[in-house]
């Protein structure tokens, strides 16, 4: 299957589902701490730079969930000012398969929409994933337990 590199948030349990169902489909995943990750402008806009910016943020984050970040509000240059000093805000995971050159915009994916996520990498369709329109999303019972870690 592929090779993936993955960058999650390290305990998190919506990561946790995401990464099962990939490698119950037979991918191999390289993770990696998405808020750890050193991120530059250049190397997060190969991500974003296809969605629409309130798609490049978490929903579930803690700033988001709050109203003290409207991603809806905010144009490429103050999302990715935002994104790049809070990585928690970041819409996860973000996946890059180590199969297609960084050129290529299919090697990278933001999310975890269950459909979006078959049709770039192929899931096992009987596993787990199976009828779950999404995998995306926080596992936690509340935002205090979705804190950096």
């Amino acid at each position: 299957m592929t090779d993936i590199v993955f960058f999650e948030k390290p305990g998190c349990g919506g990561n946790a589902r995401q990464r099962l169902a990939l490698q119950a489909a037979g991918h191999t995943l390289d993770q990696r701490n998405l808020l750890t990750a050193g991120w530059t402008a250049s190397s997060l806009m190969p991500f974003l730079a296809p969605l629409p910016v309130a798609q490049w943020f978490n929903r579930a984050a803690p700033a988001v969930k709050s109203g003290e970040v409207q991603p809806d509000t905010l144009g490429p240059d103050d999302a990715l000012t935002l994104l790049l000093a809070q990585p928690l805000l970041i819409r996860r995971p973000l996946m890059q398969r180590t199969d297609k050159p960084d050129s290529d915009p299919a090697a990278r994916h933001v999310g975890f929409d269950t459909a979006a996520v078959h049709a770039w990498v192929g899931l096992d369709t009987a596993g787990e994933a199976a009828g779950k329109p999404s995998l995306e999303g926080c596992a936690a019972v509340s935002a205090q337990t979705c804190q950096p870690g």
